[in-house]
């Protein structure tokens, strides 16, 4: 589907990817902004994002996502990473289940650094290697219903529930702007083309909304 040019559109959403090194989160960012799998496995160095846009209805969201870049091997990842995500996959390995046991953990830190809103989805990594399995699905989607989060499995060697997953996120947040927007009586289409929404208390919607004048009561 073609798209307007990169720089039109009408929501940006910052989303984050964490868990623990080696999940591949890497590839699932490079499988959906690029669509390419790079089988050479190598931590990621330095702050790395990738951007791209999809349709939602008749809107054209920009996902910028952004990759832990390394930090978390000293699961020091700062503040500033987590600021503004609206959205955020919280990927472990199905084939290590060390890397399942972490997942509370990084969902504390999580909600420890962002809104309440943020749309959180568990994501099972590698589901491809199916003779390897260490994590049950039914586990997953257990510790996802108790703590209110999305689940999804993926395979981004084999790009299985990939653009899926993120697709999913990037809908679930433009919902909670749209439903933000309608609570406060805002048409969420008259948000400022382009501006960056962020799903908190004292940022929202209404925040754009502010300096307007002559609403009609």
């Amino acid at each position: 589907m073609a798209y307007r040019a990169d720089d039109d559109y009408d929501y940006l959403f910052k989303v984050v990817l964490i868990g623990d090194s080696g999940v591949g989160k890497s590839n699932l960012l490079s499988r959906f902004t690029r669509n390419e799998f790079s089988l050479e496995s190598k931590s990621t160095i330095g702050v790395e994002f990738a951007t791209r846009s999809i349709r939602v209805g008749d809107k054209v969201i920009k996902a910028q996502i952004w990759d832990t870049a390394g930090q978390e091997r000293y699961r020091a990842i700062t503040s500033a990473y987590y600021r503004g995500a609206v959205g955020a996959l919280l990927v472990y390995d199905v084939t290590r289940h060390a890397t399942f046991e972490s997942v509370g953990r990084w969902l504390k830190e999580l909600r420890d650094h962002t809104d309440a809103n943020i749309v959180i989805m568990l994501v099972g990594n590698k589901a491809d290697l199916r003779h390897l399995r260490a994590v049950p699905v039914e586990d997953s989607q257990a510790f996802a219903e108790r703590e209110g989060t999305f689940f999804m499995e993926t395979s981004a060697l084999e790009s299985m529930n990939v653009e899926k997953a993120f697709t999913e996120v990037l809908t679930q947040i433009y919902r909670v702007v749209s439903k933000k927007a309608l609570e406060i009586g805002d048409d969420p289409s008259a948000v400022p083309k382009g501006q960056t929404i962020n799903v908190s208390s004292k940022d929202d919607v209404s925040d754009l909304k502010k300096n307007s004048c002559c609403s009609s009561s």
